[in-house]
C-alpha cells in the first residue's frame, strides 16, 4: 500500500469510528491479526484523540475480558480469524466470550470479515467493517497536548492487577522519530521491518508509528519463523522487498537455527540491501548472534528496552557512528536521555537505595535502575493506577526507575542485561544469571537452545538446572551430550555454579513475544502452584516437560 492509499483508508475509519460515538479520549479495543486493518484502527483511533488498546489476537476469552472491563472501550474493533500455520483462529466467539464476562459493553463491534473466513453478526451491536467503509466520511486529525494519552498497552505482571501502560503522545513521536537514523541507521524510503505483533510494545513502536513518521516503507507479517511454510521465510521475505533494516527477538533465530542448522534455506535469497540486524527481548547469547552475523554478513545488534520504556534504554547508535560489533552479550551504551546505573544487591534496610556508593563495580551483576526523571517517550503512568504505578516502578530506590532487570556494566560503560531480577540463581551465597549459564550451555554445538531455573537445594539454597533443546538431526545420545553440556558450563563458568544437572526437553514454554516462561517452570520443579502464563504460545508444553520431569526424578512433587 502508498501511503496516499494508506492515510485514505486510516481517515475513512476515523470517520467510522466518529460514526458511532468515538471522541478524544475515548478508548478503542483492537483485537485483529497482523493485516493492515489493524493498524488503520490504530491510526484512526489516534487521528480521533481517542486512546487505542491493541490485544494479541488469539488471547483467550477470559483475558480479553479483564481488558475490556479496565479499558472500557467506546467500540471494540475486531476479525473474523487468524491465520496460524496449521489452523485458524476464530476470534469471534472469543470476543462474545469477553463481553458477557466483562461487565462492560461496548456501543459497537466492528468486524472485519477476511475472506479465508466469514462470519455472520450475532447482533445489531456489530457491524461489518466493509459495509461501514463503503459509506465513510474522511475525518480530520484531532489536536491534543503532548502528555494526552496515545495507547494503552497491557502488560505481564503478577500481582493480578490489571497493568496497563500509558503512553504519551508527543514524546513518543518525537523519540521514535529520532531512533530510526540515530539508533537504526535507517534513512527515509528505505524499507524496514520489525518481526514482531502489534500486540506487543515492538510492533506499537517499530512496526506502526517509527517507520511511518520517518517515511520508511514498513513490513507487515503475519506468520512464524518457521512453518510459514519453512525455516527460509524470513530470508525470502528480507530478499523479496529489499530490506534495509530488520528487527526480531533472538528466540526467532534459535528456531530458525534447529530447523535449518547450516543456514541451507537462507542461502538460497540474497541479502543485497541488508545493512544491519537488530535483536532484543530478552538476552542475546554469543553462538545466536554470531551464526546470525554469519549467516547475515552484516552486524548484528542487540539492544534493551521495555514496553514501559517505549524505545530502547541501551544501544548501538549506528547514526552517532558507533563501530556496529560490540562484544557478544552486551547490548550497548545507554541511548542519550537515559541514566542507567547498576546496584549492588545490598542496598540498605528493606532495599531501600542509601548512598551513590551502593553502585556495584564493572564487571558485578547488580539490580538495573535508571535516575530520574525517564525521557520524552516514557511510559507517564499506569492507565487508573496512579498508586500502584509509585508503588511498582519507584518505591523501592526512590529518585531511580526499577527496571526489575539484572545485569553488569563494564569499565567502559556498557551494559549487558542478563536476566530478569526473579531470574537470579543464589548458589550458597553467590548470584548468577540464568543468562549467563544459558551462554555457557549454548556454546555447545549440538544445542539449539535452552533454559536455565533454580532447584531448591538443602545444601546451597539453589542449584542451577538446564533444560536442553537439541538441535534438528543431531544423532549423538542424549545422555552423552548433556554429560559434555555440564562439562562445558563447569569449564566455562567454574565450579561456583554448581551446574550438575541437565534435561533434554523437545522444546520450552515460550510467550508469544519469544521470551522463555522461567518464572512457571522453577515453580513446577520445585513442587511449588504455578500459573501458566496467558501469553504462552502453546500451554501442552507444560504437560510434556511434567511427564519428563517425573520420569528424570527431577519435581519436587
Amino acid at each position: 500500500m502508498s501511503y496516499r492509499q494508506f492515510q485514505e483508508q486510516v481517515s475513512r475509519f476515523a470517520g467510522v469510528l466518529s460514526k458511532h460515538g468515538v471522541q478524544k479520549g475515548d478508548r478503542v479495543l483492537i483485537y485483529m491479526p497482523m493485516t493492515p486493518h489493524a493498524m488503520v484502527a490504530m491510526l484512526a483511533s489516534a487521528r480521533l484523540g481517542a486512546i487505542h488498546s491493541l490485544v494479541f489476537g488469539g488471547f483467550g476469552g477470559k483475558e480479553l475480558a479483564t481488558r475490556v472491563g479496565h479499558a472500557k472501550p467506546k467500540v471494540i474493533v475486531t476479525a473474523s480469524c487468524g491465520m496460524e500455520p496449521s489452523r485458524i483462529v476464530q476470534y469471534q466467539p472469543m470476543v462474545q466470550e469477553a463481553l458477557q464476562l466483562s461487565g462492560h459493553q461496548p456501543a459497537k463491534v466492528i468486524l472485519y470479515n477476511r475472506p479465508v473466513f466469514s462470519v455472520s453478526l450475532p447482533s445489531e451491536q456489530w457491524c461489518c467493517w466493509d459495509e461501514e467503509m463503503a459509506s465513510a466520511r474522511p475525518h480530520d486529525c484531532v489536536p491534543v497536548d503532548a502528555m494526552f494519552p496515545l495507547y494503552l498497552l497491557y502488560t505481564s505482571g503478577t500481582t493480578g492487577l490489571p497493568k496497563a501502560v500509558v503512553r504519551p503522545s508527543g514524546g513518543h513521536a518525537v523519540m521514535l522519530h529520532w531512533s530510526m537514523w540515530n539508533i537504526y541507521g535507517i534513512k527515509p524510503q528505505e524499507v524496514w521491518w520489525a518481526a514482531s505483533d502489534l500486540g506487543w510494545v515492538v510492533g506499537h513502536s517499530y512496526i506502526c508509528y517509527a517507520p511511518l513518521l520517518h517515511g520508511n516503507t514498513t513490513i507487515m507479517y503475519e506468520g512464524k519463523p518457521v512453518g510459514t511454510p519453512d525455516a527460509g521465510a524470513f530470508f525470502r521475505v528480507m530478499s523479496q522487498h529489499k530490506t534495509t533494516g530488520m528487527f526480531t527477538a533472538p528466540t526467532a533465530i534459535r528456531a530458525i537455527r534447529k530447523e535449518d542448522p547450516n543456514a541451507e534455506l537462507a542461502k538460497q535469497y540474497p541479502l543485497t540491501h541488508l545493512r544491519n540486524f537488530y535483536v532484543a527481548g530478552e538476552h542475546c547469547d554469543s553462538e545466536t548472534l554470531h551464526w546470525t552475523r554469519e549467516v547475515m554478513g552484516v552486524p548484528v545488534l542487540d539492544h534493551w528496552w521495555q514496553t514501559e520504556t517505549g524505545s530502547a534504554i541501551t544501544a548501538s547508535h549506528m547514526g552517532l557512528g558507533d563501530e556496529g560489533y560490540p562484544t557478544p552479550g552486551v547490548s550497548g551504551k545507554p541511548v542519550p536521555g537515559w541514566d542507567v546505573r547498576v546496584l549492588n544487591e545490598q542496598t540498605g534496610e528493606e532495599g531501600v537505595l542509601q548512598e551513590e556508593t551502593t553502585e556495584a563495580d564493572p564487571g558485578d551483576l547488580g539490580q538495573i535502575v535508571v535516575k530520574l526523571p525517564l525521557p520524552p517517550g516514557s511510559f507517564s503512568t499506569l492507565w487508573e493506577h496512579d498508586s500502584f504505578f509509585e508503588e511498582l516502578y519507584f518505591s523501592r530506590f526512590p529518585g531511580f526507575y526499577d527496571t526489575m532487570d539484572a545485569g553488569i556494566r563494564d569499565e567502559k560503560g556498557y551494559i549487558a542485561v542478563m536476566s530478569r531480577a526473579d531470574d537470579v540463581i543464589n548458589v550458597a551465597g553467590h548470584r548468577l544469571s540464568s543468562g549467563s549459564l544459558e551462554e555457557a550451555i549454548l556454546e555447545h554445538p549440538d544445542l539449539a537452545d535452552c533454559a536455565v531455573v533454580g532447584l531448591e537445594d538443602s545444601l546451597k539454597g539453589h542449584v542451577p538446572l538446564g533444560l536442553c533443546v537439541l538441535k534438528s538431526g543431531v544423532t549423538k545420545p542424549e545422555d552423552a551430550v548433556l554429560e559434555e553440556v555440564v562439562a562445558l558450563v563447569r569449564k566455562t563458568v567454574g565450579p561456583v555454579a554448581a551446574f550438575k544437572k541437565a534435561i533434554a526437553v523437545k522444546r520450552l514454554p515460550k510467550t508469544r513475544s519469544g521470551k522463555i516462561a522461567r518464572a512457571s517452570i522453577a515453580k513446577m520443579i520445585n513442587g511449588k502452584p504455578y500459573k501458566i502464563p496467558v501469553t504462552i504460545e502453546d500451554a501442552t508444553v507444560y504437560g510434556e516437560l511434567a511427564e519428563l520431569f517425573t520420569k528424570a526424578d527431577i519435581c519436587k512433587n
